[in-house]
């Protein structure tokens, strides 16, 4: 099996996570910069991590409706899609920012380390791919009528 790549994209950075061969666990990879042409360097993280889906984080509002952001997110994915021809699809993020620094918290991450540049944004990526993941999971050991 490919790997699934994780992206949460924010209006600087870019947070990606990156499955593991299997698709069970989630993990952090590394923070882009949010430039012109960042999408080439997604498509060489692809390549490299042999990836076959793509899954972005989609920020709903809390009533589930599309904000300004999430209208961006759909405008980088439509220019990722030019780059790369693989199958993306989006996954609900909301609360993943949050629940990553909450969970560096616990993690006893000092508030320096939380604040360094992008570190939120990788683990938030981690959330997103992992909430998908699961999803996944679950699908998969469902039993089938019939």
């Amino acid at each position: 099996m490919n790997r699934i790549l994780g992206i949460d994209v924010g209006r600087r950075r870019i947070g990606i996570a990156v499955s593991d061969p299997l698709r069970i666990l989630a993990s952090g990879v590394t923070v882009l910069a949010n430039t012109p042409h960042v999408e080439e360097r997604i498509k060489e993280l692809v390549r490299e991590y042999a990836v076959e889906k793509i899954v972005v984080g989609m920020p709903f509002t809390l009533k589930g409706e599309k904000g300004q952001s999430a209208e961006e997110v759909e405008a980088f994915v439509e220019r990722l899609k030019e780059a790369i021809t693989i199958e993306i699809v989006f996954w609900d993020e909301r609360f993943s920012s949050s629940t990553a620094h909450e969970t560096l918290i616990t993690m006893g991450v000092s508030k320096k380390g939380r604040r360094a540049k992008g570190r939120i944004d990788e683990m938030a990526a981690a959330i997103i791919l992992q909430g998908y993941l699961d999803r996944l999971s679950m699908d998969s050991t469902r039993p089938t009528l019939g």
